[in-house]
C-alpha cells in the first residue's frame, strides 16, 4: 500500500499506478451527484451540460449547503451510499468516457468494478466525516439544476485541497475490496 497526493485531472495512466488499498489525497475539482443528478446525467446530452464533467471526479455526496450574500457554505458534504448508485454507475461511465473516478462509501457492485476496469478507481470515504470533508473544501465553484432538484441532489462543484483520506476500493486492475474474485 502507498500513499499519493494527487491533483485533478488525472490521466488513464497515473490511475493505473493506483492499487487496492492505497490512500489518497485528492486536490482539483469535484462534482457531487445522487440518484436524481444521476438520472439527470444520463437524459442531457454531453454537448448540453453546463460544465466539463471529464475534468472533474464525482463525488457521491447530498451537501448541506448555506447561502450567505452570493457565496455558498458547505456546511456538511460526507459521503452517501454509493451502492444505490450502482444502478446508473456502469451507464454513466460509458457515457462520460473521460470520467475516470467516483468517491463515496460503502462500495459499488460488479457492473462498476467492470466499468471502470483499465479506466477508472473508485476510492472510499469514510463515512460520518462531514464536518471534515466539508473543512476540506476551499471554494464552492457552481452548482447545476438547484431550483429543479432540490439542494442534496443539485450538482454542486467543489475546489478541494487535500481531500482525504480516501483509500482505493476499487482499482482499473479489476480488483476490489467489496467483492471477493
Amino acid at each position: 500500500m502507498a500513499e499519493y497526493r494527487l491533483t485533478l485531472p488525472l490521466s488513464t495512466e497515473k490511475i493505473k499506478d493506483l492499487h487496492l488499498g492505497d490512500i489518497v489525497y485528492l486536490t482539483g475539482k469535484l462534482f457531487t451527484a445522487r440518484d436524481e443528478a444521476h438520472q439527470r446525467l444520463l437524459h442531457t446530452s454531453s454537448d448540453d451540460l453546463p460544465f466539463q464533467i471529464d475534468s472533474l471526479a464525482l463525488y457521491h455526496c447530498g451537501p448541506l449547503m448555506k447561502k450567505k450574500e452570493d457565496t455558498w457554505n458547505v456546511i456538511a458534504a460526507g459521503p452517501t451510499t454509493s451502492s444505490r448508485l450502482e444502478l446508473f454507475a456502469s451507464d454513466i461511465l460509458e457515457k462520460f468516457s473521460g470520467l475516470n473516478m467516483i468517491i463515496g462509501k460503502g462500495g459499488m457492485g460488479k457492473d462498476t468494478l467492470s466499468a471502470l476496469k483499465n479506466r477508472g478507481v473508485y476510492l472510499s470515504y469514510t463515512g460520518g466525516a462531514a464536518a471534515l470533508a466539508a473543512d476540506q473544501i476551499n471554494q464552492v465553484i457552481d452548482v447545476f439544476w438547484l431550483d429543479e432538484l432540490g439542494m442534496a441532489e443539485a450538482i454542486w462543484i467543489f475546489e478541494v485541497t487535500s481531500f482525504g483520506p480516501l483509500v482505493v476500493g476499487m482499482d482499473a486492475h479489476g480488483h476490489s475490496l467489496f467483492h471477493k474474485e
